[in-house]
């Protein structure tokens, strides 16, 4: 098997373990991902709208909606009306959760990495980054286009 393929798929491994890990961890404070993820995105910017929330996100303005339904009805958030935008900020509930639940998943996150040495985690970033980089090219840039077969080939 390909060396390339190997990598990936252990990097694969990793990540859907390490993803079933935190989410675990997530449940202790009764959140799901998606949650976890508004309550660090208001956490850091509270006031922001729900299409800003959503642009962050990478969802549409609709999908964030009911999220912030249930989270409004659990006390965690409200929306303010500022003319025809609603902004968003953290309740008591909603701070004290994310003053708790962000430096714990950081402590999770970092419990994953803790086999590695702090040059390995360097290099691991640095690896990752220049993967990640690669990404950001067109995806048919090195696919020569197909060319048409003259007539009179197919059967030749």
């Amino acid at each position: 098997m390909k060396q390339s393929i190997v990598a990936w798929l252990r990097l694969v491994h990793f990540y859907h373990k390490a993803d079933r890990k935190l989410l675990l961890h997530l449940r202790c404070y009764d959140l799901s991902l998606a949650q976890f993820d508004v309550l660090a995105q208001l956490g850091a910017a509270e006031g922001i709208t729900q299409q800003e929330l959503a642009d962050k996100l990478l969802v549409t303005k609709g999908n964030v909606t009911q999220l912030l339904d249930r989270m409004t009805v659990s006390g965690l958030l409200t929306r303010r009306q500022d003319g025809r935008a609603n902004r968003l900020y953290l309740t008591d509930a909603g701070r004290a959760l994310f003053t708790a639940v962000i430096p714990a998943h950081e402590d999770e996150v970092a419990k994953l990495f803790t086999v590695l040495s702090s040059a390995e985690q360097a290099q691991l970033s640095a690896m990752l980054r220049k993967l990640d980089r690669a990404l950001e090219a067109p995806p048919c840039d090195e696919i020569p286009p197909a060319e048409a077969s003259p007539a009179g080939e197919a059967g030749a």
